[in-house]
């Protein structure tokens, strides 16, 4: 039986993941968005928002949803905590990736968006991985442009990263985000048909 080829895309912070997994989109081809599936996983109603309060008092907000400041200071510093909260949500993001493959069965290429691939063992469960990547000083002029965003927080968020030079050692696939939208999308496009002559 067939069933998609699935192609993984990352990216670390600043890279214009967001921004590309928007153009396989606009192709018509299928993405699942991990962030987006663990946002709504917290968010009010969510299926890990009860499980999180009731491991952690004190995380939930006055609507149910996980209040993420809250939940951040119950596990920072606590590896046994931080390893519980990820027994509770990992499963929960396995389901809904199974049922989003389940659900696109018939495409012909499928695309999992997923942040932190490499640094969970994700890519085993790809054909193919696509890194979004811009040079160092690019990341960081986009980042520290973000609300709130200071130095100290840019350089905690790199340090659970792996190394973007590393990402860029085991992809399949670069797709480059410094150089304009026409060219990001051309290398797209290339992926795209190369996936599906691969498929």
């Amino acid at each position: 039986m067939s069933r998609p080829f699935v192609l993984g895309l990352t990216g670390s912070i600043g890279m214009g993941k967001s921004a590309t997994a928007a153009m396989f989109r606009a192709r018509g081809v299928p993405v699942h968005d991990a962030d987006a599936c663990v946002h709504a996983l917290y968010g009010p109603g969510g299926a890990a928002a009860a499980a999180i309060g009731a491991a952690f008092p004190g995380t939930l907000g006055p609507d149910g949803a996980v209040d993420r400041a809250a939940l951040r200071n119950a596990v920072l510093g606590e590896p046994e905590r931080l390893r519980r909260l990820e027994s509770l949500v990992h499963p929960l993001v396995r389901q809904a990736r199974d049922e989003f493959l389940a659900t696109h069965a018939a495409a012909a290429l499928v695309v999992l968006d997923v942040p932190l691939l490499f640094e969970t063992g994700g890519e085993v469960g790809c054909d193919a991985v696509a890194v979004v990547t811009a040079p160092a000083a690019v990341q960081r002029a986009r980042v520290l442009a973000r609300p709130g965003m200071t130095e100290e927080a840019f350089a905690q968020i790199l340090a659970k990263q792996m190394p973007d030079a590393e990402k860029r050692r085991r992809a399949d696939y670069l797709i480059e985000t410094d150089r304009g939208f026409p060219h990001a999308e051309a290398q797209v496009d290339a992926v795209i048909a190369a996936a599906r002559r691969a498929g």
